[in-house]
């Protein structure tokens, strides 16, 4: 087999977000396992960062595992242009065609990342995109659709529904899911007829484990408390989750606490203890020492946090309007869902009643994703999938 080259708009060891890390983690587990690739981005500093500026130099770096890192600098964009679509696409306002060829063009782009591909693609049997809605990802994939497989970590968002990515994405050789509603979502926007599709999920480290006391003694929280993990944005419906938690700590007269981990500005409410980044040792050990996980996210095509709680042994409370993580509760029998606050707090009263019922639904969660995520297993699915398109090709 030649290399894989894998594309994503920035690349760091330590760099935040989920379609990130989830990269990060699958090249490592790909590269210990003999399969020869490298990791191609921009020189881009992260998702948050101007995309006008290249925060790396140009050139061949190889990351704490060994693995090749090529970045290549940033085209200039048009920022006034990009937004006045973009604002479009975040409020549900129709996009032209024209609209949507300035959201791609102006957009991270790199031209050099592109002239790379098209004189090197002799030297690479596939390239592996992820996620689906940057330029990166749109104009590499039109390069070489034919060895073209994408990692879209879908949402449905207006941004999915762009005419260009209907025409484009079922042309490319093969699509990998992270869970079976997110292929579903896929099926219903793309024709994937001709499409080789997989649903891998995410490889887990099924090893961790937390423990609650060194948590409570480190940070001095006594009271139980529910657990929110991961960016603190409106994106992540976090608003909800602090409003019903408020209505919930009024309604009740509870000592209950709402721990909040995790980037983003900081949460200042009554009973919120935001602790903001800490430890991946430390998280754990807030998880292990919660009530439950609360994951109020109604986007996520899988949900690392959910996982994690379920692998120290806690449930989780996922939005019914988020097919995905309410997909996996309804699997694992490891939490409950809610879709207002009367059901927000029946289902607080319930985990917080039953300590029982909560530690079996915690035990149900780790063993689904011990069943179904291991790194071991979630590698072997993508080895057997690259072979399958190169046998078919």
């Amino acid at each position: 087999m030649k290399k894989i080259g894998f594309i994503i708009p920035w690349y760091a060891d330590d760099i935040s977000g989920g379609a990130e890390n989830m990269l990060r983690d699958l090249t490592a587990e790909l590269y210990k396992k003999n399969i020869p690739l490298e990791i191609l981005t921009t020189c881009a500093k992260e998702f948050r960062s101007d995309w006008n500026e290249n925060y790396y130099r140009e050139g061949i770096y190889f990351n704490r595992n060994n693995i090749p890192v090529r970045r290549f600098s940033v085209r200039k964009r048009d920022i006034r242009a990009f937004d006045g679509v973009n604002f479009k696409f975040m409020n549900n306002i129709p996009v032209t065609s024209d609209e949507e060829k300035i959201f791609l063009r102006e957009m991270i782009n790199s031209n050099g990342l592109y002239r790379y591909m098209r004189e090197n693609s002799d030297n690479y049997s596939l390239f592996v995109f992820i996620p689906y809605m940057f330029g990166t990802t749109y104009w590499g994939m039109k390069l070489f659709p034919e060895k073209s497989i994408l990692i879209p970590c879908l949402h449905d968002e207006h941004y999915a529904y762009m005419k260009h990515f209907q025409k484009l994405f079922p042309k490319i050789a093969g699509m990998v899911f992270n869970s079976e509603p997110e292929k579903n979502l896929a099926e219903k926007i793309y024709n994937l007829q001709n499409v080789e599709t997989l649903t891998a999920g995410i490889g887990m480290n099924t090893d961790i484990s937390g423990n609650p006391e060194d948590f409570r003694r480190k940070y001095n929280i006594k009271e139980p408390f529910i657990l929110y993990s991961g960016r603190k944005d409106s994106g992540k419906n976090i608003d909800t989750l602090i409003e019903y938690y408020a209505e919930y700590v009024r309604r009740k007269n509870t000592d209950l606490c709402l721990v909040m981990t995790g980037g983003g500005k900081k949460v200042r409410a009554y009973n919120i203890i935001d602790l903001g980044y800490v430890s991946e040792q430390d998280k754990y050990n807030a998880m292990s020492a919660s009530a439950f996980l609360c994951q109020p996210s109604v986007n996520e095509s899988f949900s690392l946090v959910v996982m994690e709680s379920w692998l120290c042994k806690r449930p989780v409370l996922v939005h019914e309007k988020c097919e995905v993580t309410r997909n996996f509760v309804l699997q694992s029998d490891g939490g409950l869902y809610f879709s207002n606050y009367p059901e927000f707090e029946a289902c607080t009263d319930f985990l917080l009643a039953d300590n029982e019922v909560s530690d079996i639904m915690g035990l149900n969660g780790c063993g689904y994703v011990k069943d179904n995520f291991s790194r071991e297993k979630v590698t072997g699915k993508y080895i057997d999938f690259f072979n399958r398109i190169l046998n078919n090709k």
